[in-house]
Parts: structure tokens; C-alpha cells; sequence
């Protein structure tokens, strides 16, 4: 794909498939514009790199779809003095634009070949305030806690409460939660010690994140 057509599939993708997903934040159309993420998509399906679709990753992952991550990122309203922790870091695209957006990103990724195809593709974008750690991410990284935001790039049944007990006072937890066929991304905000908002926002589905605890389906 030559340059100038590289540049016109970003501009329709940031235009057709992501801003009429209500995805408005000046921010963040900014950075899909900047950030190639043609760069963090695997060789094989470099021509697929701006449909709007997710793409396969090694050991049986996907990549979101664009507009997902851009909703997702617009959802989460990260700062600058922000510390952030990501799980399921993926092809390290959504590290690279919540890095943009913060001071320091801690990425953890359950799989080894998933995590150093990531860490590769920051270190060739120029990304050096993201750690990728190969790591079950399921009980978040307690030893770095408290966050401003934790985002989560998959989904989940739903929002573990050790997760939640990482969030700042006022801080942020952006997930897609609930069953196939219909989930719903969730923006849970921490109000006190012991108090939790939560919103729901859009729905759509996402591959499961490892090792998240499944609610019982068991009822009386």
C-alpha cells in the first residue's frame, strides 16, 4: 500500500467507522491520526490494518476493532499526571495511545509471544513511559497501585472487586462486561474507600480476558 493510500484508509477510518461511533474527543482523533496502527498489526494482515474489525493475534487473541479501542480511550478521559494499568496489552496499539495520553502505562499481558511482539512494536513507535509485563493480569499489579485508570482490553463477566480496590480516589475502571450475545462497556468510578459509581455507556462484545473469575450461572 503506498503512502498516500495508507494515509487516506487512516483518514476513513478515523472518519466513517470511529467519529460516527461518538467518539468526539479532539484528543483522541488527534492521536489515531498520529499513531500508525498499521505498524502494530501482524504482517500477515497488514491490508486489514483499518477495517473495522478485530484481527487475529498469536495464541488465539484478537486485536479490537478500531472504533472499540477509540471508544474504550475516550471513555477512560486519561490525563497527563495519569498512571494507568492496562490489561491484556495485545499488539501494544491502545498502550501506545493511553501512553500519548498519560504519564506512565504498566501493560499486563498473559501471553509471552503476545507481550514481546507489543514491547517491539512500542519500541519502534518511540513509546518509552509503557512497561509491558508478561503476566496473568487478572489480579491487576497491586505492588504499583493506586491507579488513575485501569483499563481492560477485552472483556470480562464481570468487574473484579480486586481490580477495583486498585482505583485512586476518583479514579477511573473502563471495561466491556456481561454474557454473548449483548455486553456493555462499563466506567466504573471510585467515589470514596468504600464507594463505587457505575455507568454503562455502548454495547458491544469482546474476546474474554484469562483468568477472570466466571459469576456462577447457578440459581435457586
Amino acid at each position: 500500500m503506498k503512502l498516500q493510500d495508507v494515509e487516506q484508509a487512516r483518514y476513513y477510518m478515523i472518519e466513517q467507522q470511529i467519529r460516527p461511533w461518538n467518539v468526539e474527543d479532539s484528543a483522541v482523533l488527534e492521536l489515531l491520526a498520529q499513531v500508525k496502527r498499521e505498524d502494530f498489526v501482524q504482517l500477515a494482515h497488514k491490508s486489514l490494518a483499518f477495517a473495522d474489525m478485530a484481527l487475529p493475534l498469536p495464541g488465539g487473541q484478537q486485536m479490537l476493532a478500531p472504533r472499540v479501542q477509540a471508544r474504550l480511550l475516550q471513555d477512560a478521559a486519561v490525563k497527563p499526571t495519569d498512571k494507568v494499568l492496562e490489561i491484556g496489552t495485545g499488539s501494544g496499539y491502545t498502550t501506545a495511545l493511553l501512553a500519548k495520553l498519560a504519564q506512565r502505562v504498566i501493560s499486563l499481558e498473559i501471553n509471552a509471544e503476545v507481550a514481546d511482539m507489543a514491547r517491539a512494536n512500542l519500541h519502534r513507535a518511540g513509546i518509552h513511559n509503557a512497561e509491558v509485563r508478561q503476566t496473568d493480569g487478572s489480579q491487576g499489579a497491586a505492588a504499583d497501585a493506586p491507579f488513575d485508570v485501569i483499563l481492560l482490553g477485552g472483556s470480562v463477566a464481570e468487574v473484579p472487586q480486586a481490580l477495583l480496590s486498585q482505583l485512586k480516589l476518583g479514579g477511573r475502571l473502563v471495561a466491556i462486561v456481561g454474557e454473548e450475545p449483548i455486553m456493555h462497556a462499563q466506567v466504573v468510578t471510585r467515589t470514596s474507600d468504600t464507594n463505587f459509581t457505575s455507568e454503562d455507556k455502548w454495547d458491544d462484545t469482546a474476546p474474554r480476558l484469562q483468568n477472570f473469575p466466571q459469576p456462577s450461572s447457578f440459581k435457586f
